[in-house]
């Protein structure tokens, strides 16, 4: 199964960074603030155009557009904004730091990043958060979380996953498939060491034809078995992997259902997912919540504690403002 990653922005074209940065300064400059032409400008443009006008406008004005932002907005919306303005890398590095810093540990929102990456992306992140934080990830993972569940990040982090250029192999899919039976549903008890080898392991198209030779083998999901075999934390990761495997735009909107429903509203995944898959495949993500949940992704987004210039922010972004 081929994924189709279908984004919701785009590069602008035509586009002027600076007269973009104009436009932003004339929109901050006096009294009051016009949102509606920071959204206009901000959620329409990439975030590589993004960075140019950020750059045209310190060479212009020589001031910061970032803290200029900062200055002008507040609440969900500033968070909004200011995700959009950092670089991807920079702005995921920054959940993560976040997700480990003070008292406890937001292990969902590790799991979420750290779990659906390739070992292309997961190397990226980890030279820029010890550029970022003058730390390794993997040093400060490894002081935050426990057992199997800290072993598992620590081998992705570590960068084991196979590249996506590895040629899949049927025949050690079909032995990765008999491990897995032999390591869990074949025995009293659950060897975890051996899932997170081949889970941390293995690349997602390699994943893919080992889940099928499991459901071959044994005559159930690999899901079926890791709920059968796994708790806590190190449920979460492995269901996660498996879903990113089958399907990221499923597993995005299943976290962005579970972050609008019930009282309240997580509004740092709302964000975060809605800014960081935006230019990769928002717009997949969009479709797989209609037909998950039988309701738009911004009908709900409408209905949730969400409002104003928050609301209008993140509308936009999904191509409904």
């Amino acid at each position: 199964m081929d994924y189709k990653a279908v984004p919701c922005v785009v590069p602008r074209s035509p586009f002027d960074a600076a007269s973009d940065s104009q436009e932003l300064r004339a929109a901050m400059r006096g009294l009051g603030t016009d949102e509606e032409q920071i959204i206009e400008v901000l959620t329409s443009r990439s975030n590589a155009q993004r960075q140019l006008i950020s750059a045209a406008y310190a060479a212009e004005f020589d001031r910061d557009l970032i803290d200029d932002l900062k200055d002008e907005l507040g609440g969900k919306f500033e968070d909004v904004i200011v995700a959009l303005m950092m670089p991807p890398v920079d702005y995921l590095c920054q959940q993560l730091h976040s997700a480990m810093a003070g008292l406890g540990t937001e292990e969902s929102t590790l799991v979420e990043i750290l779990c659906t990456k390739t070992n292309e992306e997961m190397q990226q992140i980890v030279v820029n958060y010890e550029e970022k934080y003058g730390r390794p990830l993997a040093e400060q993972m490894c002081s935050e979380t426990s057992r199997f569940f800290r072993r598992l990040l620590t081998l992705i982090v570590t960068g084991v996953r196979d590249s996506l250029d590895t040629p899949v192999d049927a025949a050690q899919a079909k032995d990765q498939a008999a491990q897995l039976y032999a390591a869990g549903e074949a025995k009293l008890g659950t060897d975890e060491e051996v899932f997170n080898r081949i889970m941390a392991h293995a690349s997602f198209p390699q994943l893919r034809l080992v889940f099928d030779e499991y459901k071959e083998l044994s005559g159930q999901t690999i899901e079926q078995a890791i709920k059968h075999e796994m708790a806590d934390e190190l449920h979460e990761a492995m269901m996660a992997i498996v879903e990113c495997v089958q399907s990221p735009a499923a597993f995005f909107a299943n976290r962005l259902h579970k972050a609008m429903d019930g009282a309240g509203t997580d509004d740092a995944t709302l964000i975060r997912i809605i800014v960081s898959r935006s230019e990769i495949d928002l717009e997949t993500i969009k479709q797989e919540f209609e037909r998950i949940y039988n309701r738009t992704l911004l009908s709900a987004i409408v209905d949730s504690e969400t409002s104003g210039d928050y609301k209008h922010a993140l509308a936009a972004l999904l191509g409904g403002a």
